[in-house]
């Protein structure tokens, strides 16, 4: 097999592992040896012989055949809980219901090309202004997260006529050249200069390590030093909450955000494309925290993990703009993409998931906490929703980064069957599908013990 014979990455090893495990060290090299079949092998051959390489992508990990419900399953027929799933399994993979309506819309209208319109791509944007507060009722489709925060950048700069941009340090908002501008994470940026100019990065505001620890005023006096300073920035881009390593800044904190943006005349971009539409018990992440963003990207998960869907929703007084071209994509409003969209929002609403979020919070938060005080290797437990952090430390004074044992954890994982990713290098990123059921959570959970168990002797 000769799928270890890519560029040599272990320069940089350390620092790429912003968003997990880059797939070439020691572990992932024996996990491809010894833990798949042959003809899985000779198909990963063939994926790595035919795929443009690139980090976090090749070499794969195992092929598929199928997915149901919070399941992906291999071509051998191993099953794995995941608790990853690119954050498009909200309401199971295979969703009978979302099926079911796909098809019947691939019977009469499967697309819809530009100047034209239909009712589906109607119907699903007025759905979506129904369920965001005040005048956030103006809305345009895309097929990808990345280009709706490509779409909301370009607005912004036009209602306001000011081109610069705040942002975090380690955010993530797509990976096209627009997003990775703004974006915070050094992986997505390498080699990839010059980006878009007017960009100020701010360290962000966290609970459990970085330059701003437990100091969110300090964050936000940062912030409205760089408003006040520029004089000229047209929008703050921001992850309501930070999906990767789940990060999540106070109700305060984003209460004085909101006012700085209104006060500086900055228009506040929510990029909620991986973490909207019930993940953290609500159908936005914006309502924990009782704000409005004046522009809100949504994404992922919005297409039933079936069909690529997501969407921007922003304010009636800036749909002024008639003569610019803001989107403008081939998909734009397809009539799939919004039958799949309205099919998730009703599932979600008539199998009343958000109210069973919350109380699969309560058992997770719970059960978390307990493997933290068993495990020493556990530094801190945070989340909300079906949205968890395991990070883990190799000493919980000092919060060194235990990098190696959380690739061993995540493998020892993956051999048990559940699925996860490694974010910022030691953090066990949970996120399942919200129809997972309690009996699966606990299955989830005791190989998660299992396997922390197994690091720990």
């Amino acid at each position: 097999m000769d799928l270890m014979k890519q560029d040599d990455l272990s320069t940089n090893a350390l620092n790429k592992k912003t968003e997990g495990d880059i797939n070439f060290t020691p572990a992932r090299a024996a996990w491809l040896d010894s833990e798949i079949s042959e003809e899985t092998k000779k198909i990963l051959d063939r994926d790595a012989r035919y795929f443009l390489h690139q980090s976090m992508s090749t070499p794969c990990l195992d092929v598929l055949q199928s997915c149901e419900g919070p399941y992906i399953e291999n071509i051998s027929g191993k099953k794995y809980l995941d608790f990853h799933g690119n954050n498009v399994h909200q309401v199971g993979y295979a969703n009978p219901q979302l099926i079911e309506k796909i098809i019947e819309q691939l019977k009469v209208l499967p697309f819809s090309p530009r100047r034209y319109t239909n009712v589906p791509a109607i119907d699903f944007a007025e759905k979506l202004a129904s369920l965001v507060p005040s005048d956030l009722n103006r809305v345009l489709l895309t097929p990808n997260g990345s280009s709706a925060v490509g779409i909301a950048l370009k607005l912004a700069r036009a209602v306001t006529g000011r081109f610069k941009v705040v942002s975090f340090w380690d955010s993530f908002h797509g990976a096209s050249l627009d997003a990775i501008s703004v974006g915070g994470e050094s992986v997505f940026r390498e080699s990839m200069g010059p980006l878009m100019p007017g960009v100020e990065r701010i360290p962000p505001p966290i609970t459990y390590r970085g330059i701003f620890e437990d100091n969110e005023d300090k964050c936000l006096e940062y912030l409205e030093y760089v408003f006040s300073k520029e004089g000229d920035i047209g929008a703050f881009i921001a992850e309501t909450i930070r999906n990767t390593d789940v990060q999540l800044p106070s109700k305060a904190f984003w209460k004085k955000a909101r006012e700085l943006c209104t006060k500086y005349g900055v228009l506040l971009i929510l990029d909620e494309i991986p973490i909207a539409l019930g993940r953290t018990g609500k159908m936005f992440v914006f309502e924990h925290y009782e704000i409005e963003p004046d522009i809100l990207c949504i994404g992922k998960g919005l297409g039933g993990g079936i069909f690529p869907q997501a969407a921007i929703i922003t304010r009636d007084e800036y749909n002024k703009f008639g003569d610019i071209s803001l989107g403008h994509y081939t998909h734009e409003k397809s009539p799939l993409g919004a039958v799949a969209a309205l099919g998730t929002i009703s599932f979600l609403e008539n199998e009343k998931i958000l109210e069973k979020v919350k109380a699969d919070e309560k058992y997770l938060k719970t059960s978390l906490t307990a493997l933290k005080l068993k495990y020493p290797l556990i530094g801190d437990v945070r989340g909300m929703g079906l949205l968890w952090g395991v990070e883990l430390v190799k000493d919980k004074k000092t919060k060194v980064k235990a990098v190696e044992e959380a690739e061993v954890v995540m493998y020892e994982c993956l051999k048990r069957g559940l699925s996860f990713k490694v974010s910022a290098g030691n953090v066990l990123q949970l996120s399942p599908a919200l129809t997972i059921s309690r009996k699966e959570l606990d299955s989830a959970l005791n190989i998660l013990d299992e396997s922390l168990a197994m690091v720990h002797s």
